[in-house]
């Protein structure tokens, strides 16, 4: 019950484990397909470049950067948390001139301080973290993705910990470029990082002026695989997209609706428990998600005792906090598999007991 990984359905375990075939076995091509039109369907997007990366949730963020951005670029990022500063970081990186908008940990990235960063320039890409996984902080990004896009910039979003738990509309919202990871809402194991570029950000990454910075991720080689032609490209990790395959099987049979309905209520079951134990939560009630509870730790309690004695009495893991909340918080996930009522009353039960003694 930390921020991530999540419990892992058995059938997702057992697709892992069954027999391997090539890269480029006409079995696993077929595979592929078809989990190209599952993660559509789950980021609900008409993306034809909609395909999991091999690598973690980073290489899916490195994926988008490295893609549209180009030395001497200026982009705009939100920064609030980890997964911002990461960004902002990974854009240095790539030679861009980085414009942050920082905001409180604990709290979301608002619009009209995004306006006034694009205002004072002319940004190519604006980025933000939908769901911040160190702090439980959920941006509301569809005025956001307006402001970028009037300004004639990219809007790219990072829905690692949202995507499977709470709505992600990549069309609706007119997301140019979307990346996620496995671990977290999907419910399987780490280790592939699906991704979505729309057209204007494909025909960005085709038109830039120099080579993508990273073989690996670039896209233009990346699509030649995952496209029609199946031209070698490396050699894709078979049993994790094995995996990937029964994950997503497994979210569309419960229903994108009645899944983040499971994550808002068993979300609103343990805001009512800990209230009880008279804990209260970090992140202001308007800008809270659901799958991740930044919980405030009582003045005098040992955080990091706390944590010990839930995993070696009670066999649960939580996370600690980072950065200027270390200390101050405990993490609490309810994601995919991990979000259910039983595990809800065994966490509230459990951190009584160890509150208690």
């Amino acid at each position: 019950m930390g921020p991530g990984p999540s419990n892992v359905a058995p059938s997702v375990l057992a697709a892992q484990a069954a027999p391997l075939v090539g890269h480029l076995d006409p079995a696993f091509v077929k595979m592929m397909e078809e989990i190209k039109g599952m993660l559509r369907q789950v980021f609900l997007t008409r993306n034809e470049m909609t395909f999991p990366v091999s690598g973690t949730g980073s290489a899916g963020m490195e994926f988008c950067f490295v893609n549209l951005i180009e030395p001497g670029d200026e982009v705009v990022i939100g920064v609030n948390g980890v997964f911002g500063t990461r960004m902002a970081d990974l854009a240095e990186r790539c030679g861009a001139r980085v414009v942050k908008v920082e905001a409180p940990w604990g709290r979301i990235i608002e619009p009209e301080a995004v306006a006034v960063a694009i205002e004072r320039g002319r940004p190519k890409l604006v980025a933000v973290v939908h769901a911040e996984t160190s702090t439980g902080a959920w941006t509301p990004i569809e005025d956001i993705a307006k402001l970028a896009h009037a300004a004639g910039a990219l809007f790219v979003l990072d829905t690692v910990t949202s995507l499977g738990g709470c709505p992600v509309r990549v069309d609706d919202w007119q997301v140019d470029a979307v990346y996620s990871g496995t671990q977290k809402c999907l419910s399987c194991p780490p280790g592939l990082a699906p991704v979505s570029l729309g057209p204007r950000a494909l025909e960005k990454a085709r038109q830039r002026k120099s080579k993508v910075q990273s073989w690996y991720l670039d896209v233009n080689l990346l699509a030649s695989y995952w496209g029609q032609e199946r031209v070698y490209h490396h050699t894709a990790p078979i049993s994790m997209n094995y995996a990937l395959h029964e994950a997503l099987r497994l979210v569309l049979a419960e229903g994108l609706e009645t899944r983040w309905r499971r994550h808002q209520e068993n979300h609103l079951a343990l805001k009512t428990g800990l209230a009880a134990l008279g804990l209260e939560l970090v992140v202001p009630e308007r800008e809270r998600l659901w799958q991740l509870n930044a919980v405030s730790v009582p003045e005098g309690v040992e955080e990091a005792a706390v944590r010990r004695r839930l995993l070696d009495e009670h066999r649960i893991e939580i996370g600690a906090g980072l950065g200027p909340l270390k200390g101050k918080i405990w993490r609490v996930g309810l994601m995919g598999e991990t979000c259910q009522p039983a595990n809800v009353q065994r966490f509230l039960t459990a951190l009584s007991a160890c509150l208690q003694t």
